[in-house]
Order: C-alpha cells, then structure tokens, then sequence
C-alpha cells in the first residue's frame, strides 16, 4: 500500500529508516553551542529580541538547541502580542519533537523535527512560525489537559486545530520484542510521550506469557501500538478495533511501515482494513459482537483515564477469554 502524508510531502518512512538513524537525530556535533536561557525569567530580561533569528545558536550541522528554538518561537509570539515581554520559555508552548523517543539530555534540533502546541496562538502567528523557524513543521491550537478523539459513543470528538504546516509525528516505543514506531496526526490523536520502559507494555507482555501465539483483541487500539507489540510478539491473529476513524486510519499507516502490509478493505461491516494475521475495524466496541463472531485468548481495554471502563469490560468479556485493562 502506497502511503503519503496529507500534506504531500515524505513526511511518512518506514520505521526501520528511522530507527538506523536514530542515535544521531538530536545529537549535538563538537561544534554546537550550549546556551544558558533561564527558562522562568521572562525572555526580555536575558536578550535583545533582534538578535534572535534562525541563524541565532545555529550550527554548520543545520542543528539548534530546544531552548534557542523555544525562543524563537516565543520572539514571535510577543511581537505578534499573543505573549507580553514577561513571558518566559517554560509557558511559551508544548514542544513535540518528532521523532520522538526518551534522551538523555536536552535535545538540538535538526529541520522540521518539531510540532508545537499552544492554547493562545492565531494563525497569523502560526504561520509566521512555520516560515520563520527551519526546526518547526507544524503549530496546533489546543491544551494539552483535554482529551484528543472520542471518549466513547456518548461523547462529542475533540481535536486540536492545525493552523500551520503539519502536524504528522512519529513516536518510537521500545518493546521487548522490537522497536515500534508510531505516526499520528496530533492534531486527531491524543498525545503520549514515549518512555524507556512503557508500563503498558509491561502489562501486555505478562498477559501474553501466559498463551502460546494467541489471538488479540485491541478493541480501543488508538494508532495501533499495543496491537502491533501483539503481532511482533508473536500473535496468532490481532483485530484492531476503534471508533475514532481518524486512529484507525492512523493504525492502518503503522501496520505498514512496521511491516506488515495492509489491503484496504470494504466488503464487511465495520471492516475497514486486513492483512496476514490481522483486520482493522472502526465500530463501537459494544456492537463488536454482532460484526464478527470471532472469539479470543486475550482483550486489551485501554480507555481514556478519565473515563469509565466498566461499559468497555463487559463488551469485551463476551469476546474474550482474558480481558486485560491498561
């Protein structure tokens, strides 16, 4: 399946590209320059605004500091009067590099590696940062304490606002049965931050232990990552299940570029995509039973935290044999 971002650029790579280049993605060369920002004292206090550009802290390497881009970014937003001149890095945003996985120390950025999030910023300003800083892709209005997709069928959809350029991420989740990597629209799917060791990993790795090669349910499978931790496991069958359509076609990318190749489906309820040793489904977990007439080892549950699980658990109790909750 040919896949390409909806912003028609090479935004989207398989994941074994990536995962050989990881090491050196926010890495400074000998030649990068640390800076001393002091991230609560406003901006102002610390520097002239003029001098602040994108040559500013930048290195023949093409890489900036997260701190100097930070401060271009908020440079931007007190010239446009979206932020006031005691502003200070710390509120400026939420930076979201991509890719995204656990360093050990301040990231330096290389181009287009980074979508913001701010709850403040218009679209002129958007588009100004997009133009005016190489290390952003992509700017996103929203805050970060709401709840990104669908709840559950009683609920009304959340989604950020894409103001500028894209806002196409990667996140590369270590498993212990390999790497995964996982795109998402931010904009349409909620934000996790990848971790050393994830527990929800953790979780499902006990869980799996206990059968040889069994069949999975991901029934609140999101952009796919538990469910393809399943299949690099060594699950027999996996049925990705979400009502959010956005996550499912996001799943249906990272099926992909994980390696495992994806027919885009049509003919069945619900059905949205197959391959070998998996279906992806976008329905309403409690009318699951009544699309397919599958039976399986293992149900993952894994709900918004602040949502009930209780509707989800009992759904998939008529589906599973084991139902585990993340």
């Amino acid at each position: 399946m040919e896949i390409r971002c909806i912003c028609g650029s090479e935004c989207i790579k398989h994941t074994s590209q990536i995962l050989k280049k990881m090491d050196l993605f926010y890495r400074p060369c000998v030649q990068c320059k640390e800076v001393n920002f002091r991230k609560f004292s406003p901006l102002t206090s610390q520097i002239d605004l003029d001098k602040i550009d994108n040559n500013f802290g930048s290195c023949k390497c093409g890489k900036r500091h997260l701190d100097v881009v930070i401060a271009h970014i908020l440079k931007i937003m007190i010239e446009e009067g979206i932020k006031d001149k005691k502003s200070t890095l710390r509120d400026t945003c939420v930076p979201l590099i991509t890719p995204a996985y656990p360093t050990d120390s301040v990231p330096f950025l290389p181009l287009d590696s980074l979508v913001i999030l701010s709850g403040e910023v218009d679209e002129k300003c958007a588009r100004r940062i997009v133009k005016e800083v190489n290390e952003v892709k992509g700017v996103l209005k929203g805050n970060l304490k709401d709840t990104v997709g669908i709840k559950d069928s009683e609920s009304k959809p959340h989604m950020y606002e894409l103001l500028a350029g894209c806002d196409m991420r990667f996140d590369i989740v270590q498993t212990p049965f390999g790497a995964i990597g996982i795109y998402k629209n931010q904009g349409k799917i909620h934000i996790e931050f990848p971790r050393v060791k994830s527990p929800k990993i953790e979780l499902l790795k006990k869980a799996l232990e206990e059968f040889d090669h069994p069949s999975v349910l991901d029934c609140t499978c999101g952009p796919g990552t538990l469910g393809i931790a399943c299949l690099k496991a060594g699950a027999r069958k996996v049925v990705f299940n979400d009502i959010w359509k956005p996550a499912v076609e996001m799943t249906v990318i990272n099926l992909e570029v994980n390696g495992f190749p994806v027919k885009i489906s049509g003919n069945k309820e619900g059905l949205i995509a197959s391959g070998d040793r998996f279906e992806v489904y976008c329905a309403d977990i409690k009318e699951l039973k009544n699309i397919t007439d599958q039976k399986f080892d293992i149900c993952i549950v894994d709900v918004f935290p602040e949502v009930d699980p209780e509707e989800f658990l009992k759904a998939a109790e008529e589906l599973a044999g084991k139902v585990i909750l993340i």
